[in-house]
């Protein structure tokens, strides 16, 4: 299946940078479009002349994550969409290769995501290396079926989660040795701890706690490896059907 990878940011000329020079290789990414979020540094002009087969899209304010993903979306030529964080540390290209030749390998996927297995314990603990990852495949329709209630900002993660378990769609993961950077190491310990607290409430609030305790007790668990099961992969891969 051919990949459209949408990557939105927002003052990320120092660091997406290193993500580029990954996807732009990847095999099966046929289209990479970059959304700025209205970023007040050079994101947007340093990614257009470095990058030129890079379509960058501009928004002329902040607006967030999720409404970015959102007016990108009219831009994407392909059914299959990657999301794909911009300030990612040590990519592996061929972990992102496979995963994407997984998905369109493995019989029934609705989801793949890039489980974050070297994320520090207290985030493995409450699972955000799971259900917050912002790296996953899903196919443009899913995505377009989110976006049409209010998400905002941090919500997307969880709102994409919420409308798999309501669907009962099947959510894999696998394993993704790249790093997000914490905001304490963008801002600051203090703005960055408030950005985070900010964002965990916004989380928690949008999906209501009930939804949030199903989220954490039983989205994606391991599957067990099935007979017959000729387009499974699972050694490289779980997840559950919901």
């Amino acid at each position: 299946m051919e990949v459209t990878c949408l990557i939105p940011c927002y003052n990320e000329q120092d660091r997406i940078a290193h993500v580029l020079q990954v996807v732009t290789q990847v095999r099966g990414i046929q289209q990479v479009i970059c959304i700025d979020d209205g970023s007040s540094d050079n994101t947007a002009t340093m990614i257009s002349r470095q990058w030129p087969m890079v379509q960058v899209i501009r928004l002329s304010q902040n607006r967030g994550k999720a409404a970015a993903i959102q007016y990108g979306l009219q831009f994407v030529q392909h059914e299959l969409v990657l999301l794909m964080d911009a300030d990612l540390q040590e990519l592996n290209g061929v972990e992102l290769e496979k995963a994407v030749s997984a998905f369109g390998q493995t019989a029934q996927v609705d989801m793949l995501i890039l489980r974050r297995i070297r994320s520090p314990w207290f985030v493995r603990w409450y699972r955000s290396d799971i259900l917050l990852s912002g790296e996953r495949l899903l196919l443009r329709h899913d995505l377009e079926q989110v976006l049409v209630q209010p998400v905002a900002r941090y919500q997307l993660e969880v709102a994409i989660n919420r409308y798999m378990i309501k669907h009962h769609k099947l959510v894999r993961w696998v394993p993704w040795s790249a790093m997000n950077t914490y905001k304490v190491d963008k801002l600051g310990v203090l703005e960055g701890s408030r950005r985070e607290l900010k964002m965990y409430i916004e989380i928690v609030d949008y999906v209501g706690f009930v939804h949030m305790l199903v989220q954490l007790g039983s989205f994606t668990r391991r599957l067990k490896k099935q007979k017959n099961a000729t387009r499974e992969w699972p050694r490289f891969f779980a997840g559950i059907k919901l």
